[in-house]
This record gives structure tokens, sequence and C-alpha cells, in this order.
């Protein structure tokens, strides 16, 4: 696990040298008046921002002999303010840079272009927290005697993400381990973080008119609080290790619960190369295919018949073995669980979508909460569309060459014309929130690696599992 991110978010582990973090360290805002204080900050950058673009385009409009005007509402929502407060989310890390990672993978359900992409900034690597910092969380949680306990301990973080970050040390008995050591403050301020982000990107007028705010709120606050919750994560990592016991190409490192505490991590160190360098000249692209199959293959086994999900698939949370050719899963903070009932919709609509049938896409998506019973003929129709579209990859027949497809490009704009332009989209359930931010990511990971996947040839023994049957045209 000594390791460099491909690009950061959760702590990644690499062969070699540790490395050192990618930003200088810089303390953790810890108290709730602090971190308040730091998004009211946010909130008077982007005041004077959009004040600032705001006469800009008065004068543009004034100077424009009889040509487009614009729109002064939508000020605020430029791409230099999106800029500004990734800035500031990722000062403050914690919650609200998690909340910032969480709905840059949205796209177009629930923000504009700009904010999508200004926040994909917060997936990169955060800056450490100082020293002294870094030793009084480990005094709190492992007691005044606690550097006794390591034969080595190494400083300089192997990692630093939203939440904590990762030092790589050799306890006195032997053990090569990965210690992810949580930031103080994070857990107390996820709620306070949440509430206050989602404030002020109401105040902005970023989410659409019908996005139940409280609602996304409250799931994106159970969700963080899991996240923080170290113990929980230990408990879903042994769980997933007995899961995908019987997938050969998967690895998934120990725990050490006699170094694991709520706020610190004890796990075996991984080796393995960062993801990312599968796309290096050289592998083979049958290599390439293979990983990329056994990481597909995964998602739907979440989805389908584990019903349990890891749903933060940053590259970071993968490693590659170029010697065994195995996948090292790292990182499952973000596990959710899904119900029997929403397992099978999902089933069901994606059966309808392999079998190009548009009319059980939209009965299954009133039943899975992306339309509702009697809303307007052309705001199902326009659920279908999308929907239909961001599932090419099921509806391709054969390997689907992931990092040739401008799909991600194409979805956003549909979702932005039917849903910001023309009020033809409701936002998805809250409980989709990190479905999609798995679908999302899995996508841009086998993109990132250029594997081609057949898609469909995976999900349908699942599928037959739960008793779905696809059409025969659907099968070849």
């Amino acid at each position: 696990m000594a390791s460099r991110r491909d690009p950061p978010d959760e702590p990644a582990r690499k062969r070699g040298p540790a490395a050192p973090a990618a930003q200088p360290a810089a303390r953790v805002p810890q108290t709730r008046v602090g971190r308040l204080a730091s998004v009211a900050l946010a909130a008077g950058e982007l005041a004077l921002g959009g004040l600032a673009e705001g006469l800009r385009r008065l004068v543009a409009d004034r100077s424009a002999a009889g040509g487009e005007r614009h729109d002064l509402a939508d000020v605020f929502l430029s791409a230099d303010n999106a800029r500004r407060l990734a800035a500031r989310l990722a000062r403050l890390r914690g919650g609200a840079m998690k909340l910032g990672q969480m709905l840059s993978l949205q796209g177009a359900d629930l923000l504009p272009p700009e904010f999508t992409e200004a926040l994909a900034i917060l997936r990169a690597q955060a800056a450490p927290m100082p020293l002294a910092q870094l030793r009084r969380v480990l005094g709190r949680e492992y007691g005044k005697g606690w550097r006794q306990a390591f034969e080595t301990f190494d400083e300089t973080p192997i990692a630093a993400a939203s939440i904590g970050q990762v030092h790589r040390v050799r306890t006195i008995d032997g053990r090569d381990l990965a210690l992810k050591i949580q930031y103080p403050g994070v857990a107390r301020s996820i709620k306070g973080d949440v509430e206050n982000v989602a404030a002020l990107l109401r105040l902005l007028k970023v989410f659409p008119g019908d996005a139940d705010i409280p609602a996304i709120a409250a799931e994106a606050t159970r969700q963080l609080a899991q996240e923080a919750d170290y113990l929980a994560e230990a408990a879903s990592i042994e769980r997933y290790a007995r899961l995908v016991a019987d997938e050969p190409a998967l690895l998934v490192p120990r725990t050490h619960p006699d170094l694991t505490t709520r706020r610190i991590l004890a796990m075996d160190f991984m080796e393995g190369e960062p993801i990312g360098t599968l796309a290096a000249p050289g592998v083979a692209q049958a290599t390439r295919d293979a990983v990329g199959t056994v990481i597909e293959r995964l998602m739907f086994r979440e989805l389908f018949e584990f019903r349990t999900m890891q749903t933060d698939p940053n590259f970071a949370n993968y490693l590659w073995q170029p010697d065994t050719g195995k996948v090292v899963l790292l990182d499952f903070g973000a596990t959710v669980q899904f119900d029997a009932a929403f397992v099978a919709d999902y089933a069901q609509i994606t059966r309808a979508v392999i079998d190009g049938d548009r009319a059980a896409v939209g009965r299954h998506a009133v039943a899975i909460g992306y339309a509702a019973p009697g809303d307007a003929p052309e705001l199902i129709e326009a659920t279908i569309e999308l929907i239909m579209l961001v599932c090419e990859p099921l509806r391709r027949r054969g390997r689907y060459d992931f990092a040739a497809s401008d799909l991600p490009s194409r979805s956003r704009a549909l979702g932005f014309d039917l849903g910001f332009r023309q009020g033809l989209l409701r936002v998805p359930p809250p409980q989709t929130m990190f479905l999609h931010r798995k679908l999302v990511g899995s996508f841009l990971t086998l993109a990132h690696i250029g594997a081609r996947v057949d898609a469909r040839a995976l999900v349908l023994p699942l599928l037959a599992r739960l008793g779905v049957q696809v059409a025969a045209r659907g099968r070849s």
C-alpha cells in the first residue's frame, strides 16, 4: 500500500517507496462554527463572483445591438463560481468535500454541466493534516504510548482523501499494514456540512425545481455517517471477502481488529499497481478486457446477487497485480444495501432495456421513482429516452469499447436538455443516488483502462437467476 493515487479519492496502495502527498499539509477545520464560517466565506465569494458576472453580462447586453440578451438570473451558475465552490469544499474536506465528490458523479441528474465539471477536481488528492494534528488523533484513538505498537511508522501519508489519510506501518510483531486515519471532527460535522452545502446550493438555485433537497440531504448524511464509521467499514470488508470468495481474480485486504477503532482502520498493506497502469502502452488489450470484465461482473453481482454494493468506484479503489492478473478491492466505507423489491424492479427495467421494450421501461421507471403515476406522456417519454441512452452498453451485442465511447458526454447533454432546459425529467429518488455513483464511476473506470467488455453477456445469467428472462432477440 505505498501508493500514488490514480487519481486519488480514497487511499490506494502501490508497490514501491511511499510517495509524498500531492498537496502541502493543511489543518482540518474541526468545529461546527469554523466549518460554517468556511461555507459562509464560500457564499460571499460566490456572491461577489455572481455580481461581477452579472455586471459583465449587463455590459455585454447593452453593447450588443439587437443581439442575444443574457439572463441575469443564472449569473451564479457560471463556471468560475463553480470552481470557487469546489476550491472551498476541498479546503474543508470531510463531509463537505465528500458531498461535492458525490454530486460531481450525478451529472445532469442534479447539476448543470459547469458544476459537475468543476466539482470533478474534488475526486483528486486532498491536503493531508499537519503532523501535530495527526499525532493528536493517534494519541486519542490508541492512547499515550501508541508509538510502542509499531516498529516503523511512515509519517508521510501514502494518500490523503476527503475523510482521512493512509499511512504505511510495520507493527512490533511484524505485520505490514496500512492505517486509514480519519481527520479530526469529520464524523460530528457531517450533518452540518451537508445541510450547509445543500443550503448554499439551494440559494444559488443550482438544483432543479422538483429536487427533494431535504430527502437528498438526509440520504447523503446517512451514507456519509456510515463512511465515517471505520468499525462499520471493517465489517463491510469482511462481508465482501466472503461474498467474492468464489472470484479467484479478486482480492480483499484483511482487517486487524486490535488496531481498528471507529476512527482508524487497520488493513493489510496490499501490493499492486494503480488500475490506470493498464492503459499504458505495451499492456495487451486482452489483459485490459479481462480486468474490465472482472470489475463489470462484480458490479452486476453486487446489484442483482449480493444486494450489497460498494458505491465509490474511484480509480484509486482498485489495484492491479500484473504478475497474477488479480484485482485488489479497496475502500468499503460507501457500502449500501438494496431491498429485494428495488432489485426486482431494476432487474425488470434491465430486461426491458435489453429487449427494447420501451413501454415496459416506462412502467418500471415509475416503479423505481424515475417518473410518477400520472406524469405527462412527454415526461415519461423523455425518461425512457434517457434510460435507453445510458444503458447503451447493455443494448450493444458483443464487446462494448468503453474508451472509444462518447456516451458520458451524450448522456450529459441529453439529460441537461431534457431536465434543465425543457423540464421533462424528474430528479431521481434519493435511494438511487449511490447506485448512480457506482454505475457512472464503473463506466469511467473501464474507459480509463481502455477495456472492451460484453456487459450484456455478464448480466443475462444474473437476471435468469432472478427469474427474469429476456426475449430471444435480446439473448442473441
